[in-house]
């Protein structure tokens, strides 16, 4: 007795008849299009067996209902774009949906690599340096009137140059007697630490820091020896070439402050007129 050869769904006989293999088991046609075929974005119809299912992103369409949403050109084997749902060909979606190019005012296809700067686009081949021509690319690069310069072009157009290192200054920077310096070259001439934010004085066109300059060029006090700048404030006393903080000027023997008070002196000794009365 001959084996019974018959649809895994319906149990049909499939003998003499046209068949589909799923997962092994034999299907009829009308079964299989019934439990497994994808229905039609467009026509919403079952694509049958003897179609061609075209798929996009887990949608499906009959060949023939696989075209343009807007020009309905067919859209099997051509590149096309979507959006919102729709499926666009090149020249479609670019005219109602493309960017314009800053640069040439052409189109920027789907697909192309392009350059996008303060809400504007261009080409990758038009996005260029004003100065040199050559294409930008990922490389960093500086506005300068509408234009749009590369690095090192806009350093040599219009970079102040560092009166230290003869260098350009990009960013930031020290405007010291009329002329520009990096922060980092704008430094101590004595320990050469940098003065950018820090308090300092000149001698002779040279900048110091405070301790610098007072160790270098300042008076030492009568009574501490230690340096009188003369900065920010600090008061001094001035008698005979020599110099004291206020704090310094005192009576050399009972210790009494003598700003503002008369004085005697005795040899380098200065003494209020109580200690000095026996002179």
């Amino acid at each position: 007795m001959t084996e019974r050869f018959d649809c895994h769904h319906c149990k049909e006989s499939l003998f003499g008849k046209k068949y589909i293999l799923k997962e092994d088991s034999p299907y009829c046609v009308k079964c299989y299009e019934n439990l497994y075929s994808n229905t039609c974005e467009e026509c919403k119809k079952p694509i049958g067996a003897d179609c061609k299912d075209l798929s996009y992103k887990d949608r499906h369409w009959h060949e023939t209902c696989f075209h343009c949403f807007q020009c309905k050109n067919s859209l099997v084997d051509k590149p096309f774009a979507a959006k919102e749902e729709h499926l666009l060909c090149t020249d479609c979606y670019s005219n109602e949906y493309s960017s314009k190019c800053n640069e040439c005012k052409k189109t920027i296809m789907p697909g192309t690599r392009k350059m996008e700067y303060k809400g504007n686009s261009w080409h990758e081949t038009c996005f260029i340096c004003y100065r040199c021509q050559q294409p930008i690319g990922t490389k960093s690069f500086i506005p300068k009137d509408n234009q749009n310069f590369c690095v090192p072009c806009y350093e040599k157009q219009f970079a102040m140059q560092c009166v230290q290192c003869k260098k350009a200054i990009t960013t930031g920077g020290v405007t010291y007697r009329e002329q520009p310096w990096h922060k980092e070259c704008f430094v101590c001439t004595g320990c050469k630490k940098q003065l950018s934010g820090q308090r300092f004085t000149s001698r002779d066109e040279f900048a110091y820091c405070l301790s610098c300059f007072c160790n270098l060029y300042a008076k030492k006090c009568a009574g501490c020896t230690n340096p009188i700048s003369g900065l920010g404030g600090t008061k001094y006393i001035s008698f005979e070439e020599r110099q004291w903080h206020n704090d310094c000027f005192n009576c050399k023997k009972c210790s009494l402050s003598l700003v503002g008070r008369g004085f005697l002196t005795e040899r380098d000794d200065i003494l209020c007129p109580e200690c000095g009365k026996d002179i």
